[in-house]
């Protein structure tokens, strides 16, 4: 990413992962464009704009627009600890609040609107279904994965407690398991986004209606960053502090 003027050249082989963590203003233009930077955030923007079959003129203008010059975020540059802190006190405490409130409302427009709307029956099924997979996902990431970042901070070989039989003990393979869940999670997002046509409501809508795919919508743009910042920036980092220790152990 090279500075001409007052534009920005965006380089066609960054890959989006690291646009977006130089650039986070970028990310919502990317999500409409269908290019997804978080589960695939290794990909070239060269590579990413072919597969999905837009002209690479068009989008790197497209995201240029958005861009600020020097808006490289704090959080890009923080240690693998601070950056795990920095992920629980934005992103999981976000979720925490959020989900049981989103459960009350997606639950509440399938129940007045169902009848008119079968698709909300869809969409309440697999918000269900992000939520108990959600949870017990940010738990072993705050009490089992990111504890070990920390002791890797300070020197220590990590001791990760309970594996589940078969499981890779190592917080390599505790990330691997991660980012398979993180997959996952977006699988279920682009299902409710593709059903619900972009969450956009019908017109006869209410306010509740309204502010449910409002939230879903938030709800969706603050997990592609979240995922970004753990497999683009946080996991990384820890897989190579964890080979860092163990050499040197």
């Amino acid at each position: 990413m090279t500075a001409t003027g007052d534009h920005l050249t965006i380089d066609d082989q960054i890959t989006l992962g690291d646009l977006v963590t130089q650039h986070p203003s970028v990310a919502r233009p990317l999500e409409k464009l269908g290019l997804d930077y978080c589960c695939h955030g290794q990909r070239s923007l060269a590579d990413a704009v072919a597969q999905a079959g837009h002209s690479i003129g068009e989008v790197k203008s497209i995201l240029a627009e958005s861009m600020v010059p020097n808006e490289r975020p704090e959080w890009a540059g923080l240690a693998p600890a601070d950056l795990a802190d920095h992920v629980i006190d934005t992103h999981h405490r976000y979720l925490w609040e959020e989900l049981p409130r989103l459960s009350f409302l997606v639950d509440k427009i399938a129940e007045v609107h169902g009848g008119r709307h079968p698709e909300l029956a869809k969409i309440q099924s697999l918000y269900a279904t992000l939520r108990v997979e959600f949870e017990p996902h940010l738990r072993r990431e705050e009490l089992m994965v990111f504890p070990a970042v920390r002791q890797l901070a300070d020197g220590k070989v990590p001791k990760i407690t309970a594996p589940v039989a078969g499981e890779d003990p190592t917080l390599e393979g505790r990330i691997h398991t991660l980012i398979e869940e993180h997959d996952a999670t977006g699988e279920i997002l682009d299902e409710m986004r593709e059903i619900s046509g972009g969450f956009v409501v019908p017109d006869d809508g209410c306010a509740t209606y309204q502010l449910t795919y409002q939230a879903l919508d938030a709800l969706e743009g603050d997990t592609h960053l979240h995922v970004h910042k753990e497999n683009n920036v946080l996991f990384p980092a820890a897989i190579d502090l964890e080979k860092e220790v163990g050499s040197a152990g």
